[in-house]
């Protein structure tokens, strides 16, 4: 009975030391993230991820994001721009979006776990070899 005791506890240790990780490495992704995003996204899409009316979409709470449960749709979005009109909470918007590819697939990563994970958005982590195989 002891023995099962102490298998059980040592397997919960476990299991909350794994998982403990694994939030801290989201977290550290998207402090990170935070960095590269005032460097090169604020501009279009505020501070705030607010967007500006008309002309950049809002990230924050944004369908577009919030819909995109794999990632791979905005992986794209950031590696290879977007040329085409695109919908986002119900407002249409057609200004270009050059591509980032520039960034690193870790920067990439990291940028991507910030905005889906700020302003109302809740997503999974994305990582640097997701951002890889989406890579052309």
């Amino acid at each position: 009975m002891r023995t099962n005791v102490l298998t059980v506890f040592a397997v919960l240790t476990i299991a909350v030391v794994l998982f403990s990780f694994q939030d801290n490495t989201l977290e550290q992704s998207i402090k990170r993230g935070e960095e590269v995003y005032g460097a090169n996204c604020v501009t279009c899409h505020m501070q705030k991820g607010e967007g500006m009316e008309g002309a950049y979409p809002p990230l924050a709470k944004a369908d577009f994001i919030t819909k995109d449960k794999t990632g791979k749709k905005s992986i794209g979005v950031v590696l290879n721009g977007l040329q085409e009109e695109i919908t986002v909470n119900g407002k249409k918007y057609n200004v270009p979006m050059p591509a980032q590819a520039y960034l690193t697939d870790q920067q990439i990563a990291d940028v991507l776990n910030y905005v889906r994970n700020s302003w109302g958005n809740k997503a999974k982590a994305l990582t640097e070899e997701m951002v890889k195989a989406e890579r052309k």
